[in-house]
């Protein structure tokens, strides 16, 4: 088998020994190495992560050579793929809607429908223990109808799609992110991290897979190759390239990996383990081993019961700051020195104005960045301030970076905490924007909290979800309350807003879940007592 070496730039000759290698030949005595944290007090779990990643490979090794996983041939076996196909990705829970024979399916199926016979897919995983056996069983249906299959093993999601955009291939990366240790799921992407929804290929996938269930995956004559890359190297040093922290004052930080794929990430970008030179910053790490049951807390820093470690840590070390990352490390979350939460709006706004400075740098005059309509009314104003066209969007992953690829904007931001980039191929990366973040505090002179607070004139109420039995009914009472004194906009659910010119503002949106009996309210206003109001009132017109 051959195992390219890392490399930075050569993404062409990668594709080239993927298309050479020899189906049949096997990782029995091969096994992807991951580089340790070599960062302050880090040795214990660097340690951990050496041990999980052996493990984890040479289980898949031994599951290449024996082929345990069913060649997924008329499986007599139901599943609810309506329930398991979500608007954006897959996810389910292990064992009961996600099995082996499910996922090589989708392997199969993913091929067919994005055709992708004889191009190359890039095939990742997180820490979870389901992670391994469902990539070996999605690469062995993807080949099976003759894909070649770059092999990245552990990673996080963002590592997954720069591989994508950097080798200019399709992608497929097995994660639940922040559910919990027995849900598992699939993000898929077409060629240079562009999203898959149910509308743009996902819904046909969903069916194809299940006809190949049904029937069995027929195998064409030429089977996929697999060869095996280790994308950590290449994925720090770009995204080293694109914020320079080599000459920054010295900053002390803790990190909450929360047991998922920043503890594998982190020590790359921020430490020494990809080879990088080490920037000022010494990092306290709080769980870094991967663990994909979670022991501590669940990796899912929008709860903010998950940031209490954090916060503690922070005061505790007297850190200038502490960053959180959800289980694939796809979103981040900041802390102030004081533990105080910095909301993803003050970030989006921060970044923002960064990425608009870079641009016009570099001699742009036409600039814009894309908001979700629930970030806060400062993301849109920093926008402004900075020259800069602001593009309101719906909320949704692949909708953003659809909308971020046709306006050619060099940035886009989501109040989830997600942060999408123009040189980062349109895709979010949590770890990009918490250097932004680094950055900026450096550049500041002074602390997190001052920082953000130039980003924090207004208050908010964060997403409240309220179970509503009739949301149709709930909407047309919140109308009906509100239509005297109110403009409607139903550009994504209702937003309902105060009266242009009004000095005390406030506006609100409701949402329906995609996927449960809820309605999700988002309010925001110029003053507390405004806003305190506006919500009171708006919750008992909903729940009444």
């Amino acid at each position: 088998m051959l195992r390219p070496k890392p490399i930075a730039s050569d993404s062409h000759h990668l594709l080239k020994l993927g298309e050479a290698a020899i189906a049949s030949n096997s990782l029995a005595n091969q096994r992807c190495t991951v580089a340790v944290a070599t960062v302050a007090v880090s040795r214990f779990w660097a340690v951990s992560v050496a041990v999980h990643n052996f493990m984890l490979e040479r289980d898949l090794a031994a599951r290449l050579v024996s082929g345990s996983v069913s060649a997924c041939k008329g499986e007599q076996m139901t599943v609810n793929w309506q329930a398991i196909v979500k608007a954006y990705d897959v996810r389910g829970l292990v064992g009961t809607d996600l099995t082996e024979p499910v996922v090589e399916a989708i392997g199969a199926a993913f091929v067919d429908v994005i055709e992708l016979a004889g191009q190359s897919v890039v095939v990742g995983h997180d820490m979870r223990e389901s992670s391994p056996g469902f990539a070996k069983a999605f690469s062995t249906g993807a080949r099976k109808r003759g894909a070649n299959i770059i092999f990245i093993g552990l990673c996080s999601t963002d590592e997954n799609y720069f591989a994508s955009g950097h080798l200019d291939a399709a992608s497929a990366m097995f994660t639940a992110s922040h559910n919990p240790a027995s849900y598992n799921g699939i993000k898929l992407s077409r060629s240079r991290a562009r999203g898959i929804s149910i509308d743009t290929g996902l819904g046909s996938i969903r069916d194809r897979a299940a006809e190949l269930l049904e029937s069995g995956i027929p195998v064409v004559e030429q089977q996929g190759s697999l060869i095996e890359w280790e994308s950590l190297p290449a994925y720090a040093a770009h995204l080293r390239g694109l914020v320079k922290l080599d000459d920054i004052k010295p900053l002390k930080i803790v990190v909450d990996a929360g047991n998922g794929m920043g503890g594998h990430t982190v020590p790359a970008v921020l430490g020494v383990a990809a080879g990088l030179p080490p920037a000022p910053i010494e990092v306290v790490p709080l769980y870094f081993d991967l663990d994909g049951t979670f022991p501590n807390h669940e990796a899912n820093p929008l709860d903010v019961k998950n940031l209490r470690d954090l916060q503690a840590a922070v005061l505790a070390n007297g850190a200038d700051l502490g960053l959180a990352f959800d289980g694939d490390a796809d979103r981040c979350f900041v802390v102030d020195e004081t533990g105080a939460v910095v909301s993803p709006s003050i970030v989006c706004a921060i970044v923002a104005e960064r990425e608009i400075a870079r641009a016009r740098a570099a001699g742009e005059t036409e600039i814009s960045v894309i908001h979700n309509l629930l970030t806060s009314r400062i993301v849109e104003q920093t926008i402004r301030a900075g020259g800069a066209t602001p593009i309101r969007t719906k909320v949704g992953h692949s909708l953003i970076k659809s909308e971020m690829a046709r306006t050619n904007a060099v940035f886009g931001g989501e109040h989830s905490a997600h942060y999408y980039f123009r040189d980062f191929w349109f895709a979010d990366s949590g770890m990009l924007a918490a250097l932004h973040v680094l950055r900026a505090l450096a550049d500041s002179g002074g602390s997190m909290s001052v920082l953000a607070r130039r980003f924090d004139p207004y208050f908010g109420s964060g997403e409240i979800n309220s179970k509503v039995e009739d949301i149709s009914a709930a909407i047309s009472r919140i109308e009906q309350r509100f239509e005297s004194r109110a403009v409607f906009d139903r550009f994504d659910g209702l937003t309902v807003s105060s009266v242009p010119g009004t000095d005390d503002w406030w506006w609100f949106n409701v949402r329906a879940s995609n996927t449960e009996p809820l309605l999700r309210l988002s309010v925001e206003a110029s003053s507390e007592s405004t806003l305190n109001a506006i919500l009171e009132e708006a919750l008992i017109v909903i729940r009444s």
